[in-house]
């Protein structure tokens, strides 16, 4: 009888055993599935960021350059006898082109290239040439070989396509080493322009900065100041809880509904001012606000209350507790929430589209108050046109959006890593 009972015994002990080992292998089964499936969503969103990034970048190269024709040109028997003093004046450029400047260049570029190619010049290539003049008026004295911007034709002509005749004359161009795409230096200088050749990014860029820095001047420390309001000093009543409520429900709402407050908010108080870096910073910046007052709201919350207890301990006020203590110990996460907010800004189009700010601007703003644009709405204009001038342009303002979003988030994270404190 005791025999029976151990071997019984022993035969359900082996069935929990098993049963146990099937339970843990089935266990490790489901961990080597979920890490197979965590690493492989980490590789696949890497890839589809190096393919974009790739993409991007090989894209955006021709945007970068331009098609140049070189034209050797003599200013010492040019006849132009500009001084230093005259090209030091505001009009300087007027005074070159009443001397003859943009002939003398259209002489010599039918002496080297014929007629026909010398009517492929841009006709914005004097004034590139002015400005070299004005920032070296050595140049009047030397001989030299330009190399100016060529025609929107002949550019398309140089990459194949457009009329058959314009890609022979670019073929036979390229051939006598006198017709090449070359970077362009001045993309970066020049702001918009009708022709692809002349267009540059530096108008939309500086709006996109004198934009951010109204976004950020007004968001950051109003949004700073409600997190600290409704977190250490606001009673807990229905009214804190509808403004939490409403704040979260804020942060949710499609960008475009704060373009249509600011239209008809700031738009109604300024009129003067539509278009401008202020009246799209301050949208922009309402926009932004809920994403901070939540980010630093949490922020506040994970300082431990002994650090509160602590300063009030040894004589702190509650103003210096929360200034002195507990802010700049909550400042990395504030900063971590300002920098997605601030990102979010830089990459928008819906709110500026309806404050006015979709335009045409060929001269950078002089300030926040000028008319002006911003990189995304500058990326939508360019890609809504069909020359493939423009279509190259478009994926070289993407690649400088990207380095400016980069930037700037490099310098906000260098500013969360300097004033974060361990506890």
């Amino acid at each position: 009888m005791t025999d029976a009972v151990a071997s019984d015994t022993n035969a359900r002990l082996a069935t929990r055993s098993a049963a146990f080992e099937a339970r843990l292998q089935k266990r490790y089964a489901a961990e080597k599935r979920f890490r197979f499936l965590g690493l492989f969503a980490v590789f696949f969103s890497v890839a589809v960021l190096a393919l974009l990034l790739v993409n991007m970048t090989v894209n955006g190269i021709g945007g970068f350059q331009r098609a140049e024709l070189a034209v050797p040109v003599d200013f010492a028997e040019g006849g132009i006898a500009a001084d230093p003093a005259a090209l030091a004046r505001p009009d300087a450029l007027r005074i070159l082109e009443t001397q003859g400047l943009p002939e003398i260049l259209e002489f010599y570029a039918q002496e080297s290239l014929g007629e026909e190619a010398a009517a492929e010049l841009s006709g914005n290539a004097w004034r590139e040439v002015g400005q070299d003049i004005i920032a070296n008026p050595a140049l009047l004295r030397e001989k030299t070989t330009l190399w100016l911007p060529a025609s929107a034709d002949l550019a398309g002509g140089y990459d194949g396509e457009g009329a058959l005749e314009m890609r022979a004359l670019a073929d036979r161009l390229r051939a006598e080493d006198k017709l090449d795409k070359r970077f362009d230096f001045g993309f970066l200088e020049r702001s918009d322009a009708t022709d692809p050749q002349a267009a540059g990014i530096w108008g939309a860029l500086k709006g996109s900065m004198l934009t951010m820095i109204v976004t950020l001047l007004l968001a950051f420390p109003i949004g700073v100041m409600a997190a600290l309001y409704l977190e250490e000093y606001a009673p807990k009543n229905r009214w804190t809880d509808f403004i939490e409520l409403s704040i979260n429900n804020l942060a949710a709402v499609p960008s475009i509904i704060f373009g249509l407050l600011g239209l008809a908010v700031f738009l109604t108080l300024f009129p003067g001012v539509r278009s401008t870096p202020i009246i799209g910073g301050m949208t922009l910046a309402l926009m932004t606000l809920p994403v901070i007052v939540i980010s630093g709201r949490n922020a506040i919350k994970a300082v431990p209350p002994s650090i509160r207890d602590g300063a009030l301990a040894v004589g702190a006020s509650p103003v210096q507790v929360v200034f002195h203590h507990v802010l700049p110990l909550a400042l990395p996460g504030i900063l971590t929430g300002t920098i997605i907010g601030m990102a979010r800004a830089l990459g928008e189009t819906a709110p500026l589209l309806m404050v006015g700010m979709r335009l045409f601007v060929s001269t950078p703003p002089d300030g926040f108050t000028s008319p002006a644009t911003v990189l995304p709405m500058q990326i939508f204009l360019w890609s809504d046109e069909v020359d493939r001038g423009f279509v190259e342009r478009t994926s070289a303002a993407i690649i400088v959006l990207l380095l400016f979003l980069l930037v700037m988030n490099g310098l906000a994270i260098y500013l969360r890593n300097k004033f974060e404190k361990k506890w």
